[in-house]
This record gives C-alpha cells, sequence and structure tokens, in this order.
C-alpha cells in the first residue's frame, strides 16, 4: 500500500489525523451541558479541527505519493474537497448533539460523514492535473467508502462518549488511523495512465504547484499542532480535587453544617440517600404550611403526556412560558413554568441555582467556580452540566455540604 510512499510524510499525516481528532474530540466532549452561543462556538470548533484534521492528513499524503512530476493541483476542486469535509462532519456532529442519541441516528451520520470523506477524497484526487488521467479499481473504491464509515463511526462513538484521559487518546488514534487507512486504501486502488503531450491540459482553471500546497498544508499543521497543545491546558472542570477546595477556599463538610440556620447535609448524608433535609422553613408563625411537593412531573411526548418520577429528575430548564426537564438521559417539555416547577418540587432535594434553573442535589456529580458564579454537573447516561448564578453561591454551598475554610 505505501510502495513508493515517502516514508516520513506517511508518518506525519497519520500524526496530524490523530491530532485534529484529538483536539476535535477534546471540544466536542464540552459541548454536552454547554448553554447556548458558547455551545454552537464549541460545535463549530469541533468539525473545524476534524475537517482540518482530515482534509490536511489527505493531502499530506498526496505529497507523500510517487505522483508525476509535472502535477499541479487545480484550486477549485481542492477548496470544493475541503468544504465537503467541513459540511458533512458539521452537520454529522451537529445532528448526533440534538435530540435522542439513538443508534440509528448515530449510524445514519456516520455513514453521511464516511460518504462525506469519501467524496472530499475523490473530489481531492480529481484536483491533480496533468499530462495523464486517472484510473480507480471498484472494489478499492468500495472498500475504502467501507473504511471511511467505520472510522466516522467510531468518530461519533468517541463524540457522543464521555471522553477522559486514557479514552480521548485511544478514540484518537483510532480515528486517526482509520482515515488514514481510508486515504491509503483509496491510493491503492488510483492508477495514473500517461498521456499525450497533445492532451496535456489543465482544464483551464487556476493551479497551484505541489510547493504552494507544502505551504498551504505546513500553515495547517502548524494550526492542528497549536489546537492540540491548548488542548492540553488542564480543564478545571476535569480536576475534581480543585474545584471547590483551591481558588475558591471550600472544604468539604464530613458529616453536615449549620450555616446561618440551614442544615447541609454531608456527602454520605441526606442529599446523597434521597432522605429528604429541609433546607428552609416551610412556614413560620402566621403563614400557612406550604403544600406538599410532587412525586412527578408531566412531560410532553408525541403520543401524548407522560409522567416521570422526581427521583429521576436532573434539572429543569426554562422555555418561555414552559420548562425543559433532564432525567439525565435527554430533556422533554414539561407544561409548567420555572416558577410553578420551584413551587411544586422538595425544597429538600430541588433548589433554584439560576433565574432559568433548577438542579437535584442528589445527582450534582461536581462543581466548579467560574466568574461570580459556578458550573455544576448533573450524573446520568448523559451528564450536563447547570450554570448557577452569584446569588445562588451560598445556598448551593450550604446544600452541598460545604463550608469556606478560616485561617
Amino acid at each position: 500500500m505505501f510502495e513508493g510512499h515517502d516514508p516520513y510524510l506517511v508518518a506525519l499525516s497519520v500524526v496530524i489525523a490523530i491530532l485534529g481528532g484529538y483536539t476535535g474530540f477534546g471540544l466536542a466532549a464540552r459541548i454536552r451541558g454547554t448553554p447556548g452561543v458558547s455551545r454552537r462556538v464549541l460545535l463549530a470548533g469541533a468539525a473545524a479541527f476534524l475537517a482540518v484534521g482530515i482534509w490536511t492528513m489527505h493531502f499530506i499524503g498526496m505529497l507523500a505519493a510517487p505522483i508525476p512530476a509535472d502535477t499541479v493541483y487545480l484550486v477549485l476542486p481542492t477548496i470544493i474537497s475541503f468544504l465537503i469535509c467541513a459540511l458533512v462532519v458539521g452537520v454529522s456532529l451537529f445532528f448526533v448533539s440534538v435530540g435522542e442519541k439513538s443508534q440509528r441516528r448515530v449510524v445514519s451520520s456516520a455513514v453521511l460523514l464516511g460518504a462525506g470523506i469519501a467524496s472530499m477524497h475523490y473530489v481531492g484526487i480529481h484536483g491533480l492535473a496533468g499530462d495523464f488521467a486517472i484510473e480507480h479499481d471498484t472494489t478499492m473504491i468500495l472498500l475504502s467508502v467501507a473504511v471511511a464509515i467505520v472510522a466516522a463511526y467510531g468518530g461519533l462513538r468517541a463524540f457522543l462518549a464521555r471522553q477522559d484521559g486514557v479514552r480521548l487518546i485511544a478514540s484518537s488514534i483510532a480515528f486517526g488511523v482509520a482515515v488514514s487507512g481510508m486515504h491509503y486504501t483509496a491510493m491503492e486502488g488510483m492508477h495514473f495512465v500517461p498521456l499525450s503531450a497533445v492532451a496535456h491540459h489543465h482544464g483551464g482553471g487556476l493551479a497551484a504547484s505541489p510547493q504552494i500546497l507544502s505551504v498551504v498544508v505546513a500553515v495547517l499543521c502548524f494550526v492542528i499542532a497549536a489546537g492540540f497543545l491548548l488542548s492540553l491546558v488542564p480543564d478545571p472542570r476535569r480536576r475534581a480535587g480543585r474545584d471547590l477546595t483551591g481558588e475558591t477556599g471550600l472544604v468539604p463538610a464530613e458529616a453536615g453544617t449549620m450555616m446561618d440556620g440551614v442544615f447541609a447535609p454531608g456527602p454520605d448524608q441526606g442529599a446523597a440517600t434521597g432522605q429528604r433535609v429541609i433546607s428552609a422553613p416551610l412556614g413560620g408563625i402566621g403563614q400557612p404550611p406550604r403544600a406538599a411537593p410532587v412525586v412527578r412531573l408531566p412531560v410532553e411526548g408525541a403520543d401524548g403526556t407522560h409522567f416521570i418520577d422526581t427521583a429521576d429528575v436532573r434539572s429543569v430548564r426554562a422555555d418561555a412560558h414552559y420548562t425543559r426537564v433532564h432525567d439525565g438521559t435527554r430533556e422533554r417539555m414539561c407544561p409548567w413554568s420555572i416558577s410553578e416547577a420551584e413551587a411544586q418540587l422538595d425544597p429538600g432535594l430541588f433548589v433554584r441555582v439560576h433565574r432559568s434553573h433548577i438542579v437535584a442535589i442528589p445527582h450534582v456529580s461536581f462543581v466548579r467556580k467560574e466568574g461570580d458564579g459556578a458550573v455544576i454537573e448533573l450524573d446520568g447516561p448523559s451528564p450536563h452540566r447547570v450554570p448557577v448564578s452569584r446569588a445562588k453561591m451560598a445556598e448551593l454551598k450550604a446544600r452541598l455540604g460545604l463550608a469556606r475554610r478560616h485561617a
């Protein structure tokens, strides 16, 4: 497969594909639970790095190949090949990042992405111009498309998985090797057929020499390497030991703490065991008692209204006059407003941490200070993150059994 190829450039192409995969998947892993504009920026960044990694790997592989000396690269097909790659990567990531993560959805996205990667390759290949024609073996075309789809499926599965450390590295290596395998499989089935000098033409389009392409590829390699190095900067969200014990000066309370008259359960007490812990008075002298909290929430489905147990609820998010309830796997619409949900839910288990968010304290798995507020993560098959406003920080710390360290 690599006969006649420059081994150093082949190795570089594989490394670039791995680095692009690592950076793209690293950004993609942070999309989950990131709200609004930040989510779209991360999605665009993940798609961009994956697309640049795939495209750059492809053209490094072309520079490594034993192609005729007078070959030039037509600019238009070369640009189109990158746009195809960027489009299918972005659409595929978006498709699996919204809605239910079903097997059918992932497989469909993988087929789309794999077909897009293969299309990028063959469009880029036919951007080569010179006194030759290019022929392909049908069997190798089909095999390369199959390899691309398998690579895409593995990449999307990595996108959906909770990524950290070794698993992210393993996913990136597998993706880089698979994408490179697709390219070199297709190259194995490609043949240059010499033409007469009379037939020599470039199709009349703008063309670039291999030297110019080398400069472009070198710049993109630098971009990928820079993105990879930046992705290695420690993410505070992954450092549980520093989340609330370092800069914030907070330490966990082992057996619960009394703060401003509110009992804050320790990690192994009420909130963790699901027992009701009253965090604030429900009524006082001359005040009517609060109504008993509900045990189920209504959520809307395509076939009608369903009800889910509050024990399964991770968070409630305001959405116009309604809310969206997250059960650890997906969000579903609830006909209640955020205020009504706050009034109906058990105050011993739920707390409103933001004007638009209510969270279930027993399901908080991680918290990190961010600016004047904080970000917390709720557990479940699909963990997600919720912002905490500055005004709610003290109450949240009390409810989580955290106390400020005193000198």
